[in-house]
């Protein structure tokens, strides 16, 4: 079984704010979680990128309180497991760590918010462990656009671009999923070393403004960048997509009350992202009022195929050498029926191989295009920051 690298994986946040931070459990299958050791092992999952999300409308010292808490969630759900799971911190790590049949675990921080405009917060956070940071969530952070707000510093101010090169001077990977295709420009515009999306999709196949355009993906081969392509349904399916808006659209005309803002959030570009029952896993079938508009629009169901269309069109543009997998489990309950949870990649790499895929390009997508990024990373940074130093 090929081994996969996945870059975004949101378990740290469903353990803190469904479970209290508990990490016990995970040594057998907790559904509603997409997440367990017995789904990752099934998975051929041999690293892990842990999301330490919080939610961008927080006040940045809150968001960095909070994002503080969800890494000690990591290294304790890493120090209670430590059969299974061991700490990377670069790509030698990952793969010693991967050789011992562990997972290697990686920590990145989504959302720019979270570091609260502060270079030194940045490089304390690299010695803790993070080896990517987000530049925005749903929300502009004061120095980055992102895909889901109307823009405000047309890509990214002077601090967003000295933000960037400090993180490429230490070595944490510069994380574009989320950000406008204005701040990719910006960004790629000022890299030195390769950039990633952690978990995105390819916006000439499904025109989603969390996708990633074209004209982006043909610079990945000069940057050496990776898009890691995502399973979100929202993102691969076109048709689930404007059903959610549409949806979200009768909740409100029916004046339903808000619910608790969570990702993904419904908003075409240059629209603010909209607190509705379709972002948190809320049942909306609950409200008996929406009970008949549900009935007469079923959701459309996202497919394994689109997925594989997704990633086909990201080879065609950027080329092999620059494409990886993010699911982005436990961060949406919106994902493919066949790719339901952490155990079901092969069902992927099956469709790919039917495709005419080799096995070489396979190994490129699973692990071997990330580990290349992350391990340019560091060889490019002047001061690669790690625990302790």
């Amino acid at each position: 079984m090929l081994l996969i690298i996945d870059g975004h994986n949101d378990l740290p946040m469903r353990l803190r704010e469904w479970h209290g931070s508990d990490v016990a459990g995970l040594e057998k299958e907790r559904p509603p979680l997409h997440t367990d050791l017995p789904r990752l092992r099934a998975g051929g999952v041999g690293g892990q990128f842990w999301s330490v999300y919080v939610p961008s409308d927080l006040p940045e010292p809150v968001a960095l309180a909070h994002t503080l808490e969800q890494i000690d969630v990591v290294y304790r759900m890493v120090a209670a497991y430590r059969d299974d799971l061991e700490l990377a911190y670069t790509a030698d790590d990952v793969e010693r760590i991967m050789a011992t049949g562990r997972i290697a675990s990686l920590i990145g921080v989504e959302g720019g918010h979270s570091l609260a405009g502060s270079l030194g917060v940045l490089r304390s956070l690299a010695r803790l462990g993070v080896r990517y940071v987000t530049l925005t969530h749903n929300h502009n952070t004061a120095w980055a656009d992102s895909a889901t707000q109307a823009p405000a510093a047309n890509g990214l101010t002077d601090e967003g671009r000295a933000i960037v090169r400090e993180m490429q001077r230490i070595g944490v990977l510069v994380d574009l999923s989320h950000v406008s295709a204005a701040t990719m420009h910006a960004a790629l515009d000022v890299a030195t070393a390769p950039v990633i999306f952690s978990h995105s999709g390819a916006r000439a196949v499904t025109d989603h403004p969390r996708n990633v355009p074209d004209d982006v993906l043909t610079r990945l081969p000069g940057n050496g960048g990776v898009i890691q392509l995502t399973f979100v349904s929202y993102f691969v399916n076109a048709a689930t997509f404007d059903w959610k808006l549409a949806a979200d659209a009768e909740w409100e005309r029916l004046g339903l009350p808000p619910v608790p803002y969570e990702w993904p959030a419904t908003a075409r570009p240059g629209e603010e992202p909209r607190a509705t029952p379709f972002n948190p896993p809320v049942d909306p079938g609950a409200e008996p009022a929406f009970q008949a508009w549900l009935a007469a629009h079923p959701k459309p169901s996202a497919t394994v195929a689109q997925v594989a269309d997704h990633v086909d069109h990201a080879r065609e543009v950027a080329g092999i050498d620059h494409l990886g997998i993010g699911g982005d489990y436990d961060g949406t309950p919106e994902v493919p029926d066949e790719l339901a949870d952490v155990s079901r990649y092969p069902r992927l790499f099956e469709e790919l191989r039917g495709r005419g895929w080799s096995e070489a390009d396979l190994g490129k997508l699973a692990n071997g295009n990330i580990l290349r990024a992350l391990r340019d990373a560091g060889r490019l940074a002047a001061e690669p920051l790690g625990p302790g130093v």
